[in-house]
């Protein structure tokens, strides 16, 4: 414990607690905390290394205000936060739960608790919602914030070099503007849930334990913490109605249009909102796996306090098709191969790694001997998938239609199939049914006022949630005007929905659409060409107030999108870079840019 600067002597630690001051014993509960978590914290997050709480403590005796701030990608940090407020008002304490997107980030200063729950997307960027407010923070605007005490929880994915970094961020950020520590940061893996569950329970105890309840003790709890009837944890078993693949022949793609049948669920949605799937790993794998590492599939094995064959464990609980730095070195550790021990020694090379070896593949390279308890505890949770849904529930009633890109590759002679699309795939008799569940996207939605323009920008799948934007539109009978920017490989083999945008633009729905196809041409084209060329009329639009969205890739079509939109504010605009960097975050501000990226 040296590498902390502890107000003690550890050794001497039991000898004064009975006369320690409040500063050390503040200090005290933040390290006796950490001593407690220690082995979770080291599974969870390898790379973790912090200061101790800092001492200032919280003064009951003010009226403290709490603001729960979610960023959220797929809704884990939503989820989070809203369990969070309803324990904290079912204690008395005044806590509030906002979205990110709907943070006044401006008046932090006047805030007295800030709990912050963030996701990370791609490599290390906050999530959409968050974006302005992390760029706002990183400026030199931002107030001292002296008087505020805080606590961040990252969630995040292992398999990413840049592992939680939008919360590694906030809480480095807060505490350089002189916020204190309620809590240290806690990361946590895609198995989130425990570390989540021991965080949320040290938020409470500390704030309970330092504040006096302002209301009587209620469930007060708020509308957008009640749970609906079918969630992540209550899914509802849907029947397939129609598979069908929507590329030509000759594509390199296997990209399918599925319709889910919803009938007697209840279940509603918005356009720009996702779909979960719950998904099983495919039994030619998992026989690879147990033919690989010789273990039995009778075997019983304890799966989150569950005793399961280890065939079942791997079917529907573990996850198998993606390989990360952090299993590559559990298992190198498992198996003590020279070889792999001095290939996760080099990060970028265990990473690249990573992303061309899927697991069973690892396994067949580097063998070794283990126990089916040691091998299921290397592996991830399975989680589900998410989908944007590609239909209007007013157009399409009772379904949710889907736009699945199934994802193929090959590896030291075989074929690889990505986990939940080869699942959707195979799901193609009239029998077959999925676990579903609807994901709220309240930041990918279309305008109030069904007269503002649209424009929207779309790759491959990311055509998926524009299909459902203009059949909304179409059904609210909308005066505003729509225009489509869509790319992929190849006209003939590519081009998802030609018929029914062709019919949208013939019909006027689809007041303008250009394509650009990669591959039909020496010089590859893209949909941000498509936008430089087009740049006077764009330019046009954003001036009638119309409304831009992205979906796509985030790490290379969304970031050459937005390359091209500041390009042509520029020229446009006749803005210098700040400039237009200030018309985009305002244009974010207002919702009026919003992405959907994977």
């Amino acid at each position: 414990m040296s590498k902390y600067i502890s107000p003690f002597n550890p050794d001497e630690l039991d000898k004064i607690i009975d006369n320690a001051s409040k500063q050390q014993l503040a200090w005290l509960s933040g390290y006796l905390w950490g001593l407690a978590n220690n082995d979770t914290l080291a599974l969870e997050t390898p790379q973790q290394q912090l200061s101790p709480i800092v001492s200032k403590t919280i003064d009951p005796a003010n009226n403290q205000t709490i603001t729960i701030l979610s960023a959220s990608q797929t809704g884990n940090a939503r989820r989070i936060a809203q369990q969070l407020n309803h324990e904290l008002n079912s204690l008395g304490l005044s806590a509030t739960h906002v979205h990110a997107a709907d943070y006044k980030f401006k008046k932090i200063d006047q805030e007295n608790i800030l709990i912050i729950i963030t996701s990370t997307q791609g490599e290390g960027e906050p999530p959409e919602e968050a974006f302005t407010f992390y760029k706002w923070l990183s400026g030199k605007k931002v107030p001292a914030l002296n008087n505020l005490h805080y606590a961040v929880l990252g969630l995040g994915d292992t398999s990413y070099t840049h592992f939680c970094q939008a919360g590694k961020y906030f809480d480095q950020r807060l505490a350089e503007l002189g916020a204190t520590r309620l809590l240290e940061r806690v990361d946590a893996d895609t198995d989130y849930q425990a570390i989540s569950h021991q965080w949320l329970k040290s938020v409470v105890d500390k704030l309970k334990n330092n504040l006096t309840p302002s209301v009587s003790h209620q469930h007060n709890m708020s509308t957008a913490s009640i749970t609906p009837n079918y969630s992540r944890n209550q899914p509802f078993l849907a029947a397939i109605n129609i598979n069908q693949k929507i590329t030509g022949r000759r594509s390199d793609r296997d990209i399918r249009h599925i319709e889910l049948d919803l009938t007697g669920s209840g279940i509603t949605y918005q356009a720009g909102d996702a779909l979960g799937i719950w998904f099983e790993n495919d039994s030619e794998l998992v026989d690879e796996l147990l033919a690989t590492t010789q273990l039995a599939a009778d075997t019983q094995v304890d799966v989150d306090g569950e005793l399961l064959p280890l065939q079942q464990a791997l079917l529907s609980r573990r996850e198998l098709t993606q390989n990360t730095p952090f299993i590559a070195e559990k298992y190198a550790n498992l198996i003590n191969d020279r070889h792999l021990l001095t290939l996760i020694q080099d990060k970028l090379a265990l990473r690249d790694f990573c992303q061309a070896t899927p697991l069973v593949d690892m396994l067949n390279r580097y063998q070794g001997n283990f126990s089916a308890q040691a091998f299921i505890n290397i592996l991830r949770p399975l989680n589900p998938r998410f989908y944007s849904i590609a239909s209007a529930q007013d157009e399409v009633g009772d379904e949710a239609h889907l736009t699945v890109n199934i994802v193929q590759y090959w590896v030291d002679g075989k074929q690889r199939t990505g986990g939940a699309s080869g699942f959707l795939a195979r799901q193609t008799t009239e029998s077959s049914q999925v676990n579903i569940f609807i994901e709220s996207n309240d930041n990918f939605r279309l305008p109030n006022d069904n007269a503002i323009p649209i424009i929207m920008i779309a790759a491959g799948t990311g055509i998926a949630p524009f299909r459902a934007f203009i059949q909304q539109r179409a059904s609210e009978s909308a005066s505003g005007k729509n225009w489509l920017f869509f790319g992929n490989p190849h006209f003939t083999e590519d081009f998802l929905y030609q018929l029914e945008w062709q019919n949208y633009l013939k019909e006027g729905q689809l007041s303008r659409i250009d394509l650009a196809w990669s591959r039909d041409q020496a010089d590859k084209i893209y949909v941000q060409d498509k936008l430089i060329a087009q740049s006077h009329d764009l330019w046009l639009w954003l001036q009638e107030g119309a409304y831009i969205y992205v979906c796509g890739d985030a790490n290379h079509m969304a970031n050459a999108v937005h390359l091209a939109l500041l390009n042509i504010i520029m020229q446009q605009g006749n803005y210098d870079e700040e400039q237009a960097n200030e018309y985009l975050d305002e244009l974010r501000s207002n919702k009026r840019y919003q992405r959907d990226i994977y």
